[in-house]
């Protein structure tokens, strides 16, 4: 959206305003993706806010250092936090938090960084629990979902009731009936609407700009009264 590599460029007081646009127009529950917290002295005041604005839960990863996304893998150095040092911020944020429904997820790393299913399944252990975080994010850049279920599958033997977010985005020929099945509660598609996006708007430019005018473009765009009126302004009838 603003132009910047995912190196927590945007910081929070950016973020919070995408939320405050977004909760301005929609009432569907929204999960704060906070990247890695930062320091757990700042965290607590994030959670805070967040909640004043009617966020449902928040998800930060155990990495430290500078943040890479996620999908470059072992192509670049994914450092992961200390578990101590994570969980001691997932319990300051729980200790800041005012209400009882807000949620924290711990995003479980070490798939992505190559370290394994055992260290995966320890840091979840360690993660939740009394006071710390309500349940997981586990994550993978596999084509095959294969490392999800075994992962999961020993998980729900352990952890049958914890809340688990699985991100299909490279795995994406699991159905959401098998990710259920195999005990994820939560499915989310990180970033296939802003892809959807990018290829219609760039292959729309390049067919304005070869024509040098947009009639050639009208067949594959939304109708301009359709789009003003796709929301209500409220101005008039019933």
């Amino acid at each position: 959206m603003k132009g910047k590599p995912d190196i927590e460029t945007v910081d929070t007081t950016e973020r919070v305003q995408i939320v405050e646009d977004c909760l301005e127009v929609s009432d569907k529950s929204m999960i704060y993706d906070g990247d890695t917290g930062g320091e757990k002295e700042v965290f607590r005041f994030t959670v805070r806010r967040l909640e004043r604005l009617g966020v449902s839960a928040v998800v930060i990863e155990d990495k430290c250092g500078l943040k890479q996304n996620s999908l470059f893998g072992t192509e670049r150095a994914q450092k992961l936090e200390d578990v101590d040092v994570f969980t001691e911020k997932l319990k300051a944020g729980k200790a800041a938090q005012v209400t009882k429904d807000f949620m924290i997820f711990a995003r479980i790393e070490a798939l992505i960084a190559g370290l394994g299913e055992e260290e995966a399944l320890k840091r979840a252990r360690a993660y939740v629990g009394e006071g710390k975080a309500d349940g997981i994010m586990i994550h993978s850049k596999e084509k095959k979902p294969d490392e999800i279920y075994s992962f999961m599958k020993r998980y729900r033997a352990e952890a049958p009731n914890v809340p688990v977010i699985v991100v299909p985005t490279t795995y994406n020929s699991a159905t959401e009936a098998e990710l259920e099945a195999c005990g994820a509660n939560i499915v989310i598609y990180a970033n296939q609407l802003i892809r959807a996006s990018y290829l219609a708007m760039l292959d729309t430019a390049n067919k304005i700009l070869e024509a040098g005018r947009s009639k050639e473009v009208d067949s594959q765009i939304l109708p301009t009264k359709e789009m003003i009126t796709l929301i209500d302004d409220n101005t008039g009838g019933k």
